[in-house]
């Protein structure tokens, strides 16, 4: 299995210590050029320090493309402050070049139901169209989540009309107990806007991982996230493979420790 190289993106939470320009230059190095930004970055921005402008240049400057900023949350839950918030976010991605916008359902332990999911879907997809971004809906696998499954995010998305496609992450993939079951014959490959990968080597009960477990792939996952990658590309999966490890433990990766992870993963995909 071959990946082509150019459908690989660096999630920028493997770098929180370093710059957006040390980021950029390590995406160089590595011969990459998709990163996802994030707005809950130690600085408390999508951009840290830089300005719309100073951002543009720097990507322009090392050829990167923003495939998302990441995330919209709980977007579930459309009250008028997360409706300033998604506008000011769409605001931002379009300044920047950001192509897409992750949204994220409440992650509380709070129940929200699917006709309400699907109301906030309905709410929110003229804001998208009105700016021209692609919005990304992420099943979040925790048992805490309002809105576990993929195939049913895609069947919300599809009642709702709405101009949005599905996040599939194989750590959220693996949490969610049903997602073997329902995923062979309920997945449509065409309406996954983008793959998140990580791995994970903790062998505690899986309802008791957490995002402090994510780190990057390696013999040991748990989560099987090289199988996951190989049966998406044989169903036919041509999109963007991010990786999105979260553990804290990454805030003291160096850059050569995070461009050798990457290689690493990258070269566990393409066995």
């Amino acid at each position: 299995m071959a990946i082509d190289p150019t459908r690989f993106c660096i999630n920028r939470k493997i770098a929180p210590a370093l710059s957006l320009d040390t980021f950029f230059q390590l995406m160089q190095r590595l011969g990459l050029n998709k990163v996802e930004l994030r707005n809950d970055m130690p600085g408390g921005k999508v951009t840290d320090h830089l300005s719309a402008a100073q951002l543009v240049a720097l990507k322009e400057k090392y050829e990167i493309e923003i495939v998302t900023i990441n995330a919209l949350y709980p977007f579930n839950r459309p009250d008028e402050a997360l409706l300033a918030k998604a506008e000011a976010l769409l605001q931002e991605a379009q300044r920047i070049g950001a192509r897409a916008l992750v949204m994220c359902p409440l992650n509380e332990g709070i129940a929200v139901s699917a006709d309400d999911t699907l109301a906030a879907m309905r709410v929110l997809a003229p804001l998208f169209a009105r700016y021209d971004i692609q919005g990304l809906v992420e099943p979040l696998g925790f048992p805490i989540s309002s809105l576990r499954s993929a195939v049913q995010t895609q069947t919300l998305i599809q009642d709702a009309q709405a101009p949005f496609k599905l996040v599939l992450d194989t750590f959220h993939h693996h949490l969610y107990e049903n997602a073997e079951q329902e995923f062979p014959a309920g997945i449509d490959v065409n309406q996954i806007g983008l793959v998140h990968l990580s791995g994970v080597e903790d062998l505690r009960p899986t309802a008791e991982l957490s995002d402090e477990e994510r780190i990057m792939l390696s013999d040991k996952d748990v989560l099987n996230s090289a199988a996951q990658v190989k049966r998406l590309e044989q169903m036919g999966y041509k999109g963007v493979y991010a990786f999105e490890p979260f553990s804290t433990q990454l805030a003291n990766w160096t850059a050569a420790d995070i461009e050798r992870e990457i290689r690493h993963s990258i070269a566990l995909l393409q066995d």
